[in-house]
């Protein structure tokens, strides 16, 4: 990635890439959105130097969501493919060691949880949930199914677009990053109030997977590029902090 950054200093943050808090299409915000001004809290040492990941927390499937619920002989159902991208900073340097979270609903678009409404089938072999850690050159990789799209009750007839959720996990708790992405050519992303409270087109293209043909497995799984940069003009959309990491 080039770097647009000028000499001897950083990208600056650019707060208006993020969406509002208040999106009154997107319905929830309206309660969940600050009724006061912000306030700055200062981070203790705990959050700013601690966790460390070291591979061995790593099991050999923990990055495999077809296997990694299923009992043995049986995988998930569904449309394999694999996700992969590198998490980079501004400047477009790697971010090794970043511990990567993924959670998706399943084939039929629902997930395994206790508060579920959809009435989609649970797929027994799927746990829809996976983490890894990021290498050297900031890589990182899942093997899984594709997810479904589901309602959701914005309105009377809303459907979220197939997405899968990331979270990023740096050198310190405070520096967690939750972020979610859509798959090229879904055609429910542009009716979507999530999507839409996005302020421009680009953000809306750096959430959204093309397709990578050059990492498919023939006769086995498509593949999606995905990178994640952590700050500065080209950041991705985080969900939880509006300034990046």
């Amino acid at each position: 990635m080039a770097s647009d950054l000028p000499e001897g200093g950083y990208l600056p943050r650019d707060r208006a890439w993020q969406p509002d808090a208040l999106t009154p299409p997107y319905k929830t915000s309206v309660a969940r959105s600050p009724q006061a001004p912000l306030i700055s809290f200062p981070t203790s040492l705990g959050e700013e130097t601690s966790p460390v990941f070291p591979d061995s927390i790593m099991g050999p499937l923990d990055n495999d969501l077809i296997l990694n619920f299923a009992q043995p002989g049986e995988s998930a159902i569904g449309p394999r493919i694999i996700v992969h991208g590198r998490v980079l900073d501004e400047t477009g340097r790697p971010v090794p060691n970043a511990l990567v979270e993924c959670w998706q609903a399943n084939a039929g678009g629902r997930y395994r949880h206790k508060n579920e409404g959809y009435i989609a089938p649970l797929d027994p072999n799927f746990g829809g949930c996976g983490r890894t850690i990021t290498a050297e050159d900031g890589s990182y990789e899942f093997r899984t199914v594709m997810p479904g799209p589901y309602p959701w009750p914005n309105g009377p007839n809303t459907w979220r677009p197939a997405h899968i959720h990331f979270s990023l996990f740096g050198h310190g708790f405070a520096q967690r990053l939750i972020t979610q992405m859509y798959f090229e050519g879904d055609p429910l992303i542009p009716l979507c109030a999530i999507v839409g409270a996005l302020k421009s087109q680009a953000a809306v293209d750096a959430l959204t997977a093309p397709l990578d043909m050059d990492r498919t497995v023939p006769m086995d799984a498509r593949a999606y590029r995905f990178d994640m940069v952590l700050r500065g003009r080209r950041q991705t959309y985080f969900e939880n902090r509006s300034e990046g990491l």
